[in-house]
């Protein structure tokens, strides 16, 4: 059942037991992030404080922090069934066919399906039940989270922001930090990478944004993936939720945001424009530094009757955004399996932030291979930022750490086996010696064959025979173990 809007999936949490309800006082400086924080880590559920102090908006937090809960959100059993509900029609997306009439006759039942969740157009929305302009614009009056204590200020952390390509029109959403500067000023933590910034690059004037704050899980989701720029987030959300989106058109900006949201703020973002943003408590685990970014301008705040304000955490793994992550880990794998045929499956560790650590089994074919397959990783989108790429064997569990380290530590020469590459990486990385660039390290961990120089025996792995198996198998109860 597509969940519409925040409120309906809150309430759907709750019916589950997947949501605690905080009624004592508690202040949104520094003390619901070490709360937050605290759940988090035990494994605990969604938050809705609902006596923030100095507000009377109630906070939604952690409502994805669990692979259970992420699950839930996105409509599937488990993470590892997300490929199966999406993964064709995301690969069509962002692989539309090019060959002959059969080739494009065969993808037309998943294109049809992808395009019965188009966006639709509304008069008004939940959105504009509130409409403040000028003077009544204050962003004092959201409870906005100042999360770890040597932040810079406050922090919007879970702004959906709408921008357009000046050039094509073409949409795009993206989940970038805003620091509040005052009443109608924040940053716009824009990478050089994002899609954000490069419609900034592109505007001659100040460029038209609106940061959506609380959306149904599927926009959420949405606005997270590291989608082309020509795959608009809006209608994959549509794509997950199994409807379209309902958009509604700004009050002050030609711009349309999702008509059942809880709280949007209308604004623009000079190019010209900078100021000094951080530091700020990041992904990481460790702070980012201050840094110029770009500003927005808070023109209008449209909002529900009784808005909720939808806000995250990020810092030391585990953290909510970690089980976003593992979502989009899971639902990329057909498309990875596109680019690379020889691909079994691959994981990207909370504890390695995602982008600092990559482990990919594949069936290797021939002398080099895993070189290969490292090199080609490094040249997929935002795969690019990935800091070290581990190859193994086709029969090792990426997903079991331990299994991972006792084959990869057996099977490398670390002077054969590892190799050191220069190239983009995350923004966020405060070990390289320039912002943006710096090294990649792979590490084929595979088996080593006579046509990569390997003359010696290869050793079996040890394992008990399946008959020897079988008989302590009759015999286990009457051991008494």
């Amino acid at each position: 059942m597509p969940f519409r809007d925040l409120r309906l999936f809150i309430e759907a949490l709750e019916q589950k037991g997947f949501l605690r309800r905080i009624r004592a006082e508690v202040s949104q400086d520094l003390e619901i992030a070490e709360i937050t924080d605290r759940v988090t880590k035990r494994g605990g559920p969604g938050l809705l404080f609902e006596n923030v102090k100095g507000h009377s908006m109630p906070l939604a937090i952690n409502l994805f922090g669990s692979r259970e809960r992420m699950a839930f959100a996105l409509d599937v059993d488990s993470l590892d069934r997300l490929p199966d509900r999406l993964g064709q029609i995301l690969a069509l997306a962002m692989n539309p066919p090019t060959g002959g009439f059969i080739e494009k006759i065969k993808a037309l039942p998943k294109l049809m399906e992808a395009a019965s969740f188009l966006p639709k157009s509304v008069d008004g929305g939940m959105c504009k039940d509130v409409v403040l302009k000028g003077d009544q614009v204050d962003l004092d009056k959201l409870p906005i989270l100042k999360c770890w204590p040597q932040d810079g200020g406050r922090f919007i952390t879970f702004p959906l922001v709408f921008t357009f390509d000046p050039e094509t029109g073409k949409r795009n959403v993206g989940c970038y930090r805003m620091q509040v500067y005052d009443k109608r000023t924040t940053g716009m933590h824009f990478h050089w990478h994002k899609d954000g910034a490069r419609h900034l690059r592109k505007s001659k004037e100040p460029l038209q944004a609106a940061a959506v704050i609380g959306c149904d899980p599927a926009m959420c989701f949405a606005a997270t993936l590291p989608l082309p720029p020509d795959v608009d987030e809006v209608l994959f959300a549509g794509v997950v939720r199994q409807e379209g989106t309902r958009l509604t058109k700004c009050e002050t900006l030609d711009l349309s945001v999702p008509a059942n949201a809880e709280i949007v703020l209308e604004g623009t973002v000079d190019p010209q424009e900078r100021r000094r943003e951080g530091p700020f408590g990041d992904h990481t685990g460790y702070y980012s530094l201050e840094d110029d970014f770009p500003v927005f301008r808070v023109r209008a705040i449209t909002h529900r009757a009784k808005p909720v304000y939808h806000t995250t955490i990020v810092g030391t793994p585990p953290q909510e955004d970690g089980f976003i992550g593992a979502a989009i880990e899971r639902l990329m794998l057909p498309l990875m399996k596109m680019q690379l045929p020889e691909l079994v499956d691959y994981h990207m560790p909370i504890e390695g932030i995602f982008h600092n650590l990559m482990i990919v089994s594949i069936r290797k074919q021939y002398p080099g291979h895993a070189r290969k397959v490292m090199h080609t990783i490094w040249g997929l989108g935002q795969a690019m930022f990935t800091k070290c790429i581990v190859v193994v064997d086709e029969d090792v569990n990426v997903h079991d750490p331990r299994e991972v380290c006792w084959k990869a530590l057996n099977h490398i020469d670390p002077e054969r086996d590892i190799e050191f590459v220069m190239g983009p990486i995350d923004i966020l990385d405060h070990s390289s010696r320039l912002a943006g660039l710096g090294s990649h390290m792979g590490v084929d961990a595979t088996k080593k064959t006579p046509g990569e120089g390997f003359t010696r025996p290869w050793p079996d792995e040890i394992k008990m025979s399946p008959e020897v198996k079988a008989l302590v198998d009759k015999k286990w109860k009457d051991l008494g173990l």
